[in-house]
């Protein structure tokens, strides 16, 4: 099966589980287009309701209230800025069992601009509580996510990219997707530095280190809400004493902040997107690199950690 990008594969996915699951409901702030695989498939269970943000979450409450699992798309800055209102008393207070599907996450949007990026969402959403917050990388494990999503009751915000398509990286069978992904360095001693990746472009930097520096280990997080990071301490703690978080947003409020006191003994870096504003337009590898997110980069702030220079 030809990998989709994970908004796609989202809509494939969803599009699939309401066969079986007449209480699932799709709605979209007009981002779906009129050939929407959900609405062409379940058009009484689709509604795009348009740039109606608030009341696309305050719907998919009433909806999750009368026993439905709505899920419901929207551009990831509007979701987690425009809506979070909503979305802390009807998600994070009440705990309604609303899924908030966030696409275009990070800079993802390229040309869109600085008001269609989103590199704050998760620190927003992380204020919260009670939030599954989901960066899944790949076709095959964004579809895991939804399929989870889908089966629990707890609120859900997913957060995907635009239209990067990527293979996810293997898991074992008996593992969870909370649980971690570990690739690469010597297994059997401690490695000097551990790369913990969050998102799309963060994974697939990460991998390229490792396949370069078999000294270096990879850990990969898909769930990084405070509820999901916890189980990961005692297993992380293994693996090196330093760590580098690359992740595709702000170092404020970002996985590395919570990491950093959730690990007071170890040293936690963070690689992020910088203080400045992505005011420019691009390519979404063109915005990374403006704002120092990017390969070289990494590699050079890799050797400053190992050198003990490292200012991050």
């Amino acid at each position: 099966m030809t990998k989709k990008s994970g908004r796609d594969a989202y809509k494939d996915e969803l599009t699939t589980l309401a066969s079986s699951n007449d209480q699932i409901v799709c709605i979209e702030a007009d981002l779906g287009g009129k050939n929407h695989p959900f609405g062409q498939q379940h058009p009484q269970r689709f509604f795009n309701l348009g740039i109606a943000e608030l009341a696309g979450i305050d719907m998919a409450a009433g909806l999750a209230e009368a026993g439905y699992v709505p899920f419901f798309s929207t551009f990831a800055s509007f979701a987690a800025l425009r809506a979070a209102e909503s979305i802390k008393l009807t998600m994070g207070y009440m705990g309604k069992n609303v899924k908030v599907v966030a696409a275009y996450g990070g800079v993802s949007g390229g040309w869109f601009g600085t008001t269609h990026h989103a590199l704050e969402d998760i620190a927003v959403l992380q204020s919260f509580q009670n939030i599954r917050i989901a960066c899944p990388h790949g076709d095959q494990e964004t579809r895991r996510v939804i399929r989870e999503a889908a089966a629990s009751e707890e609120p859900y915000y997913i957060r995907l990219s635009r239209n990067d398509a990527f293979d996810s990286l293997d898991r074992a069978e008996d593992e969870s997707c909370r649980n971690l992904i570990v690739e690469g360095g010597a297994r059997t001693v401690r490695s000097k530095l551990c790369l913990i990746s969050v998102g799309e472009q963060a994974t697939e930097l990460c991998k390229r280190i490792v396949q370069e520096d078999d000294a270096i280990v990879h850990a990969h997080l898909c769930y990084v809400d405070i509820q999901s990071l916890k189980p990961y301490i005692q297993p992380l703690s293994g693996l090196a004493d330093q760590f580098l978080v690359v992740e595709e947003h702000r170092a404020t409020g970002s996985t590395a902040s919570y990491l950093a006191l959730l690990l007071p003994k170890h040293q936690v870096h963070s690689h992020h997107c910088g203080e400045k504003w992505p005011i420019y337009g691009g390519t979404h590898a063109e915005v990374l690199d403006y704002l120092g997110f990017g390969f070289e980069p990494l590699q050079q702030q890799i050797q400053n950690i190992l050198g003990g220079k490292d200012g991050f």
